[in-house]
């Protein structure tokens, strides 16, 4: 009976013995399995990061074969644990016919979500090609692309207080500065594939343009909103601007402006229609044009066929007969713009500039390659 009652006891302590065990290996378990989740995550991040880099370095390769150099000063990717985030001190470009410049600037893309990358570039952007060099600043940079596996599906560029200076450029140099700046585009749906063709929107508010100011004679800021659609823009790579634009000409692009808005004080002008470039590569195309309070401007350029006297006079005539004379203040000081009155189309052919029939005198098109 001792030696039952002994083992009985013993049966017993060892049940305890694995109940214990089992208890204490229940409490750690959820911590074993976090743990295992941590590496494995953390082994495919480390995964990730690796292919992301020969990605980027097999894209680098294949741009300098033909011809392109980018430099990513002092490269980093981090972002653990969720994110793939590529530094780059300064993002440099040169090929055969400039080189180009930008300064500190970050791409980002979730792990979870690696066809949507986010970028921003504190800037400032410096472009020497042949005669010309720009500059361009802004106090912000941000931008999108969505991805996919032949292309995208949308890309969007947004600039706080862009501020851009050309020269080299004939007849002088040129300066645009402005408050936000928006650039959007997007595959045509049902065009893409068969057209190449991509939508493109921008928007540019209260903008600063010495030239347009001359050109109107009212130093009033511009509001400018763009929607357009690029056909064949697909066959458009990184290569040298003349050989990507005799590219495009030849495939059969086009730009048609589904709506170009241009709003100076109280000087309004839309425009629809459709260009290309022509063989000796000048734009060529036609738009139609609706607007308002462009009377002065009108007289303007009659006046340089008619001399500047009898073609202002002209050029109010012409104006007031169309209705885009500016139109008197209400008395009760509500603000009520004069409505747009429908104009001549404004060809482009051969090198010049068609308005209601008649040349502009001494304005050509230039050769834009």
């Amino acid at each position: 009976m001792t030696q039952d009652r002994t083992r009985a006891d013993s049966d017993a302590q060892a049940s305890l013995a694995r109940t214990a065990r089992r208890l204490r290996l229940g409490l750690f378990l959820p911590y074993i399995v976090l743990a295992l989740i941590v590496v494995a995550w953390s082994a495919g991040w480390f995964w990730i990061r690796g292919r992301a880099a020969t990605e980027i370095d097999g894209w680098i390769a294949r741009e300098a074969a033909a011809g392109r150099t980018w430099t990513c000063a002092d490269r980093s990717l981090t972002g653990y644990p969720f994110r793939i985030e590529l530094r780059c001190s300064a993002v440099t470009l040169d090929r055969s016919d400039g080189r180009f410049r930008l300064g500190p600037s970050t791409a980002v893309a979730q792990v979870y979500q690696p066809r949507l990358v986010l970028f921003e570039s504190a800037g400032p952007f410096h472009v020497e090609q042949g005669a010309l060099t720009g500059d361009a600043t802004w106090s912000k940079l941000q931008g999108s692309v969505h991805g996919e596996s032949e292309g995208f599906t949308r890309a969007s560029l947004v600039v706080d207080g862009p501020n851009v200076t050309v020269t080299g450029a004939d007849p002088g140099p040129i300066a645009v500065a402005g408050q936000h700046l928006e650039l959007h585009a997007r595959p045509t749906p049902g065009r893409f594939d068969s057209e190449g063709a991509v939508d493109v929107s921008l928007r540019l508010a209260q903008a600063a343009v010495p030239q347009l100011d001359a050109l109107t004679g009212n130093p009033a800021p511009a509001d400018l909103s763009l929607d357009a659609t690029v056909t064949q823009a697909t066959v458009l790579r990184t290569g040298p601007v003349p050989r990507e634009l005799e590219r495009w000409r030849r495939a059969g692009g086009t730009l048609d402006l589904t709506a170009l808005s241009l709003a100076k004080g109280a000087q309004r002008v839309q425009a629809k229609g459709a260009l290309a470039l022509d063989e000796a590569h000048r734009p060529v195309g036609q738009l139609d044009l609706r607007a308002a309070g462009v009377d002065a401007l009108i007289g303007s350029i009659v006046g340089q066929r008619f001399g500047s006297e009898k073609g202002a006079l002209v050029g109010q005539l012409v104006g007031g007969l169309l209705g885009l004379g500016r139109r008197p203040e209400p008395e009760d000081g509500s603000a009520d713009a004069a409505p747009l009155k429908s104009l001549p189309p404004l060809k482009l052919v051969n090198g010049r500039i068609v308005f209601s029939g008649f040349p502009i005198p001494n304005l050509y098109l230039p050769v834009l390659y």
